[in-house]
């Protein structure tokens, strides 16, 4: 197998590596570069849990390969806090909130999944998040909390404050079997 040097910003981190004509963008992102956030669920692309930004655009990192990501940007879970004070993203609060998550292993996917979702339409509808989320496989919540989660994101990233009425729901608006 050849060997290619390639570069990727990371985090906002400039990375310099060589890697096989082979190597996955997710074993390049873990294996070699220790980046941890994307999860290698299945290898082809059925889980979402490798789910990064590549240059803005969410993608599942086991199918690609890192030399066709070669300069690119790259963005992970890892990426959404506040380094400098620690402080959650809405996302992940909203998360965290709504106990959008069980084992934790999809959850990294699924936040970048909805940032590109919440970039693209700042105010989906249930079906609509089920639709963006459907690449996305948990194995643990049921999707009920997840879709929960993505709402109350969507009003935070959207700018407007939020709380939590109704058992967590953030509008109050029932659960319904639209998009369920």
């Amino acid at each position: 197998m050849a060997d290619h040097d390639i570069t990727l910003t990371v985090n906002g981190t400039a990375e310099s590596l060589t890697v096989e004509s082979r190597t996955l963008l997710v074993h390049a992102l873990r294996d070699d570069l220790g980046y941890t956030a994307p999860n290698v669920g299945c290898e082809s692309g059925k889980c979402g849990a490798c789910t990064v930004s590549l240059d803005g655009d969410a993608v599942k990192s086991c199918t690609i390969l890192a030399v066709e990501a070669d300069g690119s940007e790259v963005r992970t879970a890892g990426a959404l806090a506040d380094e400098t004070d620690g402080e959650l993203h809405p996302i992940q609060a909203a998360f965290h909130e709504e106990h959008g998550l069980q084992c934790g292993y999809c959850t990294p996917g699924m936040l970048m999944t909805t940032e590109e979702l919440l970039a693209e339409n700042p105010s989906p509808s249930r079906a609509e998040i089920r639709r963006a989320l459907k690449g996305n496989v948990c194995r643990c919540t049921g999707y009920g909390n997840i879709v929960d989660a993505v709402e109350t994101a969507a009003e935070r990233v959207d700018g407007g404050e939020t709380t939590a009425t109704d058992g967590g729901r953030v509008d109050g608006r029932p659960e319904s079997a639209e998009g369920e």
